[in-house]
C-alpha cells in the first residue's frame, strides 16, 4: 500500500519587519529596550537642535525689526539734512539784513520802511520755526562753555570777568539736526578769566 509523503511544513514568515522586530525583541529584550533608548535620544537631540535653530531665527527677526525701526527713524529724521543745509544759507541773509539794520533807523522810518524791516524779521522767525518743525535746531552758545563737538573757535578774547573757554561772541550760528551737528557755531572764546569748573567735581 503506497502512502502518499507530505512535504515538510515550514513555518509562515512574519508579515512584516515590525513582527520580525517584535519576534527579536521577545527574543532579546535588552536589544529592544538599547533600541528604544537610542531613538529617544535621537529625536530629543532633533528635538534640540529645532529649538536652537527656532530660537535664532526669532533673534535675528527681532534684531531685524529693530535695525528697521531705527532706520526708518534716522531716514525721518535725517532725510532733509541736505535740505537744511542749503537753507542755512537763507536763514543767515536773514539773520544779517535784521543786524544791519540801524538802530534809530526804526524809530525814525516811515511806514513802508517798517513793513519792510517787519516781513524780513517774520520770514526769518517762520524759516526757523519750519526748520524746528523738522528737527532743525539753531544752537544758542553764548555764554555757554565751549564745547568742540558744537563749536568753532576763531579767536580769543581776554575777560577776566568770564570763566575762561566761555562762548563771548557768536560770529555765525550754529545748527544740529537730532541729536547731530549741521553745521557748529563759529564763536569768540574768553581767555584770563577763572578755570570753569569740571563737571562732577
Amino acid at each position: 500500500m503506497n502512502e502518499t509523503v507530505k512535504p515538510p511544513v515550514d513555518e509562515p514568515a512574519p508579515a512584516n519587519a515590525n513582527e520580525a522586530g517584535a519576534q527579536e525583541a521577545a527574543a532579546d529584550p535588552a536589544a529592544a529596550e538599547r533600541d528604544g533608548f537610542a531613538v529617544v535620544e535621537a529625536l530629543n537631540a532633533e528635538n534640540a537642535a529645532l529649538k536652537d535653530r527656532m530660537l535664532r531665527t526669532l533673534a535675528e527677526m527681532e534684531n531685524l525689526r529693530r535695525r528697521t525701526e531705527r532706520e526708518v527713524g534716522d531716514a525721518r529724521m535725517y532725510g532733509v539734512t541736505a535740505f537744511a543745509r542749503d537753507m542755512l544759507n537763507v536763514a543767515d541773509n536773514l539773520e544779517r539784513a535784521i543786524d544791519h539794520i540801524p538802530a534809530g533807523a526804526r524809530a525814525g522810518a516811515d511806514e513802508a520802511l517798517k513793513g519792510l524791516i517787519e516781513g524780513v524779521e517774520l520770514t526769518a522767525r517762520d524759516l526757523t520755526a519750519a526748520l524746528a518743525r523738522h528737527g532743525v535746531k539753531k544752537l544758542e552758545p553764548l555764554g555757554e562753555k565751549f564745547d568742540p563737538n558744537f563749536h568753532q573757535a576763531l579767536f580769543e578774547v581776554p575777560n577776566e570777568v568770564l570763566p575762561a573757554g566761555s562762548v563771548t561772541q557768536v560770529v555765525q550760528s550754529g545748527w544740529r539736526i537730532g541729536d547731530r551737528v549741521l553745521r557748529p557755531a563759529s564763536v569768540g572764546v574768553s581767555k584770563g578769566g577763572p578755570k570753569i569748573a569740571a563737571s562732577g567735581e
